[in-house]
């Protein structure tokens, strides 16, 4: 994802458009070092957080998939490009862009950015299961609509 495509500032709001979606995180002094830079396993837990309010937004709890499908989203794969660090206190912004389907996954790409500036890229393959199972099983209707 290009710099010129991210997603503009809105603290303290999640932000929800055709295309992106974007969830507001502030850095906690339990997800830094000993010298107050976010350690690197926080961002996963920022681009998580991410991901459950994006399909929240959609009004889709996974609880609920679970319960009522037989279905989880889990992570396939996952690439990280950290550019900068983000420190103690800092307010960011966490994007999500479905950028991709198949027929039982699609890939996300998400950003964290501060103040405009790109702090980390990422990319994102979800795969669609039957839970009691875990085998691989066909994207819900909901999910595979409108291709990009």
């Amino acid at each position: 994802m290009s710099d010129a495509s991210a997603p503009p500032e809105f603290p303290g709001k999640s932000v929800r458009s055709p295309d992106s979606f974007s969830f507001p995180i502030r850095v906690y002094w339990e997800d830094t070092d000993a010298g107050g830079v976010v350690y690197h396993g926080s961002y996963v837990r920022f681009l998580e957080r991410a991901r459950t309010e994006w399909l929240r937004a959609q009004g889709v709890g996974q609880q609920a998939l679970r319960e009522s499908e037989d279905l989880v989203l889990v992570i396939r794969d996952m690439s990280l490009d950290f550019r900068k660090p983000a420190r103690l206190d800092d307010e960011l912004q966490v994007s999500v862009v479905m950028t991709g389907r198949r027929s039982a996954s699609f890939l996300i790409e998400q950003q964290i950015v501060r103040g405009g500036e790109v702090l980390v890229d990422a990319r994102v393959r979800v795969a669609c299961l039957v839970a009691s199972s875990f085998r691989p099983r066909p994207l819900p209707a909901w999910l595979a609509a409108d291709s990009p």
